[in-house]
């Protein structure tokens, strides 16, 4: 028997109502550990986010050019639908602030010497002269390149957080989505195995 002497289901409604909400954080805690603990149990890689964009048309808009960026010597066009149609594409958000992207950029560099692939980038709510300085330091792999300084782009596409990249296929469909920065695992096990399967598919009809 409760100390006050009352059965409890003789206590106040109000009491029970506190005890209930005091023990909410407690089960809420339990239901995440729980998710999280079978997520790593199951070995996906987290960073690996479903998209429900993948196998539609990528939302691609016209954007504005990075203006003064250069590559070989020549200048880098904007990123339009019309810059990658017809190609397989890697489309990689990016900013100068983004710590992750500065340690990501060897291996963009690296994808960019891919001839099976095309590498452009958009550039998220930075600035002209920061974005410059970010490539002129570490180098350009962007045969284009469009500025989102409102995020629009990244809206539309569905981005969760930079680094973020996506592979579309010639005929602009979303094919692979990957966030966060590539590293060995990610391009071995997602992003090749993607760009071998779309060299393999059937070229659209027309």
């Amino acid at each position: 028997m409760p100390a006050d002497g009352k059965p409890a289901d003789d206590r106040p409604a109000g009491s029970r109502t506190r005890v209930l909400l005091a023990l909410l954080p407690l089960a809420i805690f339990v239901a995440l550990a729980s998710i999280f603990f079978f997520q790593l149990r199951s070995g996906r890689d987290l960073s690996e986010i479903p998209s429900a964009l993948i196998g539609t048309k990528a939302p691609f808009r016209n954007l504005e050019p990075l203006a003064g960026a250069m590559r070989d010597g020549v200048p880098v066009p904007p990123l339009t639908a019309e810059t990658v149609k017809g190609k397989l594409t890697l489309v990689n958000f990016w900013a100068s602030w983004c710590v992750p992207c500065r340690q990501e950029h060897p291996v963009i560099m690296a994808l960019a010497q891919d001839p099976r692939l095309t590498v452009v980038g958009v550039n998220y709510k930075d600035g002209n002269e920061n974005a410059l300085r970010f490539l002129g330091e570490l180098g350009n792999p962007f045969a284009a390149i469009g500025l989102d300084p409102q995020g629009k782009m990244a809206i539309d596409f569905g981005v969760y957080g930079i680094p973020e990249s996506y592979l579309v296929g010639p005929d602009g469909t979303i094919l692979y989505k990957k966030v966060g920065p590539f590293d060995g695992d990610s391009l071995k096990n997602g992003l090749m195995p993607a760009i071998e399967k779309a060299l393999a598919a059937p070229a659209p009809a027309g």
